[in-house]
């Protein structure tokens, strides 16, 4: 059966497999070509595409639009101590788009790989 993936539109690849691989602890999975890998991590794909290049993903849409990377939609990873992996990656250079907030959920705080893509840092309200 066909697999579940995201795809992120990075401006960098070769940036956005240092970070994910990095900082993330996801794998490369596959590097066919300069402007596309798939890493993964724990059974889930992330697809990462460049804004060049022969692949689907970088084609203008027929109303003129070009895919670029941002936005707010984004991936979780859940963390055991959030305070921290956050302290880690601030270390590191990573950026941060907010600080962490506690909600009725848990807490969670929003990072962004080299193109600016988010990914939420989350951790469940311990019990």
């Amino acid at each position: 059966m066909p697999g579940i993936s995201v795809r992120y539109i990075v401006d960098d690849v070769d940036a956005a497999v240092e970070f994910y691989t990095g900082h993330l602890g996801f794998s490369v999975a596959l590097r066919p070509a300069p402007a596309f890998a798939i890493l993964t991590r724990d059974g889930f794909r992330l697809l990462v595409s460049g804004t060049t290049g022969p692949g689907g993903a970088a084609q203008t849409m027929p109303d003129g639009r070009k895919p670029e990377p941002g936005g707010w939609n984004r991936i979780q990873i859940e963390v055991n101590d959030l305070e921290a992996r956050v302290a880690v990656l601030r270390e590191a250079g990573v950026r941060f788009r907010n600080e962490i907030v506690q909600g009725t959920g848990g807490k969670q705080i929003l990072l962004e790989d080299p193109a600016g893509n988010p990914i939420e840092f989350f951790e469940a309200p311990s019990n």
